[in-house]
This record gives structure tokens, sequence and C-alpha cells, in this order.
């Protein structure tokens, strides 16, 4: 009955009371830093947007952890240092996401490029903190990978709306969406699933991908020269998604791993 209360309160903290703590901090920091005027056309503070999300992203993550996992030591675990510098790093998307709702001539503008690139390089620090003076594990993995994918929404969708990247750049945005919903589709569908190809070339293309949106959301940066070079950077990691799906599928390679 113990062991169930304090997986019951570690839940309602994890589900709950971090994602509302955390949004409150950040929405109280923002509206500290910038002023209260640096709102949109649509009357919303990017502050309190940025909050909303920056809770979203932490109940994500906690939602889809295992009950029994949440105990013996899973708040040292979650404030170790190699997830501080990723959840700061989750923040830092969050601020991103708060510009959406702000217009392209807010004197804020350098405040995405910075907030994006300085994720983007804390995006190798995390897991080298975690592989050398840390231990790398299942919360890690889940902060990082859904900051990640927060990240690629939220940055190329500010830069499409301020009109520096084409509105079909979205697509990177919704590949990785796509490429899931197709395998989850294949499993209920009761057809088999194959494992990814065995490479690295995705995660480079990334890392390339989000300089680039880093460069486009600099103030600048010249945007005619991004809008010519942006197709050049986009389909290559749209190919690898393609590919991966045809591997998954086994129209290319060998091996189905239906437990994938």
């Amino acid at each position: 009955m113990a062991e169930a209360r304090r997986r019951r309160s570690v839940r309602v903290g994890v589900g709950v009371g971090l994602p509302l703590v955390a949004a409150v901090a950040l929405v109280a920091l923002l509206l500290r830093l910038f002023p209260v005027d640096a709102t949109s056309q649509w009357g919303l503070f990017p502050a309190v947007v940025a909050g909303v999300c920056w809770a979203g992203q932490l109940w994500y993550v906690g939602y889809g952890l295992d009950p029994g996992r949440l105990t013996g030591g899973f708040w040292r675990r979650l404030l170790g240092l190699a997830n501080v510098v990723t959840l700061v790093r989750g923040a830092l998307y969050a601020v991103v996401a708060g510009f959406v709702v702000v217009p392209s001539e807010t004197a804020l503008a350098w405040v995405p490029a910075l907030c994006y690139g300085t994720g983007v390089a804390l995006d190798k620090l995390d897991g080298i903190v975690a592989r050398t003076v840390g231990r790398q594990t299942e919360l890690g993995r889940r902060l990082d990978m859904a900051f990640d994918t927060f990240g690629f929404v939220v940055a190329p969708l500010v830069a499409v709306l301020w009109g520096l990247l084409p509105v079909w750049y979205l697509s990177i945005s919704a590949a990785r969406y796509v490429f899931r919903g197709a395998v989850w589709l294949r499993r209920v569908r009761g057809l088999p699933v194959g494992d990814l190809p065995d490479s690295d070339l995705g995660k480079y293309l990334a890392g390339v991908q989000m300089i680039f949106v880093t460069i486009a959301l600099a103030p600048l940066a010249p945007t005619d020269l991004v809008w010519i070079l942006a197709p050049v950077v986009l389909a290559p990691s749209l190919a690898v998604f393609t590919r991966d799906y045809l591997a998954v599928s086994g129209r290319i390679g060998r091996g189905v791993d239906d437990a994938q």
C-alpha cells in the first residue's frame, strides 16, 4: 500500500506538478526578460504560449514513463547533470514556440535564432555528459527525443510564418509523424515491420537541418539565398525517411522484427 502511494505521488508530481511548476517559472522569467507589449496580432502573450508548450513537453515525457520506474531515486535521476542540460534545451525550444504568435517585425527577432541555436549546441552536450560523468537512461532518451521532435516543428514553423523559409519546408516537421503513422498502420493491419537501416546518416542530416534552420532564423541571414538552398538541404532528409520506410516495409533490405 505504501509503495502504491509513493508511485501515485511521483506519478502526480511528474504528470501534473512538474509541468505546472516549470510552466509558471518559464512564464515568469520571460515576462521579466521581455517587454509585455511583445504580443501578437491575436493579443496572445508569447511567454504564456511558451509556458504551455513547455508544460506540454514535460507532460508528454512523464505520461509515457513506466510507473514502476518512477520510484527509487527518480527525482535525483531527473535532475542529473545530463538531464538538466536536456531540460534547458527543451525550455529554449519552448521560447522559440512563443514566437509563433509574434510578428516578424518585432524588435526581438533575434531571440528565436539565439534560443534554437543554443539548443542545437546543447544537443550534443547532454549526450556527452551522460556518457562521461553520468549514465544514459530511458528518461534521458525520452527527454532528448521529445525535445528534438518539438524543436523540429516549432523552429521551421516560426521561420515559415516570418517568411524566412517556404511553407513546403514544413514537410521536414511532418516527416517523422508521417513515418511513425505509416509504421503504426502496418502493425494495425498485421503487416510485418522490419529493422531500420544500420546507418547514422539520418542523425547527420538532422544536424544539418538544425544548423540550417538556425541560420534561416537569424535576422542578418540573406532570405533569398536561404530560399534557394532550402530544397537542397531538405531533399536528402526526406529521402532518408523514404528509405527508412522502404526498409521497415520490407521493400529494401532484409530482416523483420515484429517487436520493434
